[in-house]
């Protein structure tokens, strides 16, 4: 499970990056919010932890262009942030959970089991075998994390590969 970690407190970030890590999570870290927008349009996680108070621009904004981009990506806020209006406009905005500062790590780690259930109850738009995922809904190709570029044709017949793996295939 790939989860992108916005947050810009370098404490802290390393702190969740090391409990992710242990808890099984790959885990990328960015600090601002236009780099995680990029990161989604290179790579797309599983799961996104975003933080409100970005240095760039204001972590609503990044949700928001987020769900332009990406309706399913699901996105749990972690702020310090602790209001009502503050958890019902991010929640309304289309954040999928909402965790204050401070937290416990067990609560955030079993709010993230759930929101994987949850994708893994979906229909899944991605078909992964060794270090290939190829999304179906968005025509991307990564290896390794890596975005590649293929022709249609090269794109079709790695799908009917991968869709039909150990296999024999005909022409």
């Amino acid at each position: 499970m790939n989860i992108l970690l916005v947050e810009d407190d370098a404490a802290l970030a390393r702190g969740l990056q090391k409990a992710l890590r242990h808890a099984g999570f790959s885990v990328n870290h960015v600090n601002y919010g236009q780099d995680a927008i990029d990161s989604v349009a290179g790579a797309m996680p599983d799961i996104v932890v975003l933080d409100l108070g970005l240095p760039d621009m204001d972590g609503l904004a990044v949700l928001k262009q987020l769900r332009n981009d990406r309706q399913m990506l699901p996105v749990l806020i972690l702020t310090a942030r602790e209001g009502i209006s503050d958890k019902v406009t991010a929640l309304d905005s289309g954040a999928d959970d909402y965790l204050s500062k401070p937290f416990e790590i067990d609560e955030l780690l079993a709010r993230l089991r759930v929101l994987a259930r949850r994708l893994s109850t979906s229909v899944s738009s991605a078909i992964v075998l060794g270090g290939v995922t190829l999304d179906t809904a968005s025509h991307q190709v990564a290896v390794d994390e890596s975005v590649v570029v293929l022709s249609r044709r090269e794109y079709m017949l790695l799908k009917a590969l991968m869709e039909n793996a150990g296999r024999i295939q005909t022409r």
